[in-house]
């Protein structure tokens, strides 16, 4: 975290915010009974999750062992929509995205998908995310494989079955057609801009949440 005085001040009162806010996605989560072993070998694949804004998302994620990289972007629409002003409509059908690339030596889908229920964004908020509203913010996990998209659907199953939630899951599951980065400006935002009230109050109670939850799988950012 930025040692400025400033952003002290704002992430202690993003942490009250967060602590008295109560959010549906509190309780713990199960792990998946449907995953991947971990490969015997070092790799790349990568998954593409949507979840509110992208700027704490991908901020999450850059915080998880095995993570390699998490690049903020739109999926969704097409390639003549694929820009911020645009999508910011939400008439494209893209959502915010971000493209996770991770090496499954070291965590797995499952793992993954239980971070982004459990701090990344709540997954019982349709077509909304916080402060933000529209299509453009609704929870959904892209998947370009059969076996991504069967750990998905399985999880969500679950999920639904173990009535983790005070509410129902409303996360979509749609083949990923297309991933398109987003303007340099909105890369790396949360960890340029700590001090940012947006970022203070929404993004950076999530990274603290999951370096408490999830101890195993938190890394620091060290770029």
């Amino acid at each position: 975290m930025n040692s400025h005085p400033l952003a002290k001040i704002l992430l202690a009162l993003a942490l009250m915010t967060f602590c008295f806010a109560a959010p549906a996605h509190a309780a713990e989560l199960p792990d998946p009974a449907e995953d991947v072993a971990l490969a015997a070998q070092p790799g790349s694949q990568s998954i593409v999750l949507a979840g509110g804004c992208f700027w704490g998302v991908q901020a999450v994620f850059q915080h998880v062992k095995g993570v390699k990289s998490a690049v903020s972007g739109y999926a969704g629409g097409a390639a003549n929509t694929a820009d911020y002003e645009t999508v910011s409509s939400g008439a494209t059908g893209h959502a915010e995205s971000v493209q996770v690339t991770y090496d499954p030596s070291q965590i797995t889908l499952g793992q993954l998908l239980k971070v982004y229920f459990s701090v990344a964004h709540d997954p019982t908020q349709l077509n909304r995310q916080g402060p933000d509203s529209g299509t453009q913010y609704r929870s959904a996990i892209f998947y370009s494989n059969p076996e991504q998209k069967r750990i998905a659907m399985a999880y969500i199953a679950q999920l639904q079955k173990a009535k983790v939630f005070s509410q129902p899951v409303v996360t979509q599951v749609a083949p990923l057609e297309k991933f398109y980065p987003a303007e340099a400006y909105h890369q790396d935002y949360a960890r340029l801009h700590p001090t940012n009230p947006y970022i203070a109050i929404n993004d950076l109670p999530k990274v603290v949440n999951l370096k408490k939850r999830f101890p195993a799988l938190y890394v620091e950012d060290t770029r």
